[in-house]
């Protein structure tokens, strides 16, 4: 059987907070989540126990005979990881490693709050962060090599063996210098093919985005003068031309609040898409994973960015 290999800490989490709280979407604010992302959970939950846990009370759920047992254990085991956790973390126990990889929207700022926080949490833990094109990331987190990665929702061909719990939307940006005469133009994207333009290169997760933005606006074929979501890269080339380069907002944010670099007036919703967290189907249960995971969340609200219900 390899139901305990699907299993995860999420799965739990979510069972306990609903049967507590008789509802998905209390359970969903006292998780600090979508209420898709817990109705999921328990959907997944159930499909790997073979079995319904709760039966329709009205508007909210109530346990039924298999939930309730599958509470008494469940609840029990919860009790005892954390107790482990705590015992570690009072005595001093063995070194561990919690293995992360970040996407480039999300290692200029979300990443960094949550790893603060996760020193605090966990003492004992070796917070090992790896960066790299998604395809790599997405490579490792089947293989093993990761435990989570962070960053946009991948493309479908992408996601196959991977849950993914969305945090929040984030939109790619147009950027280009101060003063730049783009600015000043009424229809700023109509002249896009006078400058020249930074894309994100094939295989980077907001390729696709960005293919689908200028086919959407009539230049399929802009070619592109570098290719590169490289952060010192692109800024450098940017900050010192008219070049304008098509980037996640979070890599950039920085450079925008300081007004180095401005944001390009694009409107379209085909320039949004979904940041979260990435975890492989078949990992096991990871105290640790679970803690990154709450101060990734934390990090979010903390930031004041609203999750959002997901798109997909």
């Amino acid at each position: 059987m390899d139901w305990p290999h699907r299993l995860n800490l999420r799965h739990i989490r979510s069972f306990l907070e609903i049967a507590r709280a008789g509802s998905i979407s209390k359970a969903a604010d006292m998780l600090n989540v979508t209420q898709p992302a817990v109705s999921k959970s328990l959907k997944e939950l159930e499909q790997i126990l073979d079995t319904r846990l709760f039966d329709r009370a009205g508007r909210g759920l109530r346990l039924n005979e298999a939930g309730r047992i599958f509470q008494a254990h469940a609840a029990a085991s919860m009790s005892e990881l954390m107790r482990g956790h705590d015992r570690l973390a009072r005595e001093g126990g063995a070194p561990v490693r919690l293995s992360v990889g970040v996407l480039p929207t999300a290692a200029g700022d979300l990443l960094p709050r949550a790893a603060l926080a996760f020193r605090g949490a966990a003492p004992n833990a070796t917070l090992h962060v790896l960066t790299g094109p998604n395809w790599m990331l997405f490579n490792h987190l089947r293989d093993g090599a990761v435990d989570l990665v962070v960053g946009r929702m991948p493309e479908q061909d992408e996601i196959t063996g991977v849950t993914f719990e969305q945090l929040y939307l984030e939109d790619v940006v147009l950027v280009c210098r101060p003063g730049h005469p783009l600015l000043q133009a009424p229809a700023p994207e109509t002249l896009l093919p006078a400058y020249p333009v930074i894309l994100p290169p094939r295989g980077a997760v907001i390729s696709a985005t960005v293919d689908r933005y200028l086919t959407s606006i009539g230049l399929p074929s802009l070619r592109a003068t570098i290719e590169t979501v490289a952060l010192p890269v692109g800024r450098k080339v940017v900050r010192q031309s008219d070049a304008l380069w098509f980037i996640s907002r979070g890599v950039v944010a920085d450079d925008l609040d300081e007004s180095k670099l401005v944001a390009v007036p694009l409107k379209s919703p085909l320039l949004s898409g979904p940041v979260g967290i990435s975890v492989s189907r078949t990992a096991p249960i990871s105290v640790q994973r679970g803690i990154f995971v709450d101060c990734l969340r934390t990090a979010v609200r903390d930031s004041h960015r609203l999750p959002v219900q997901p798109t997909v």
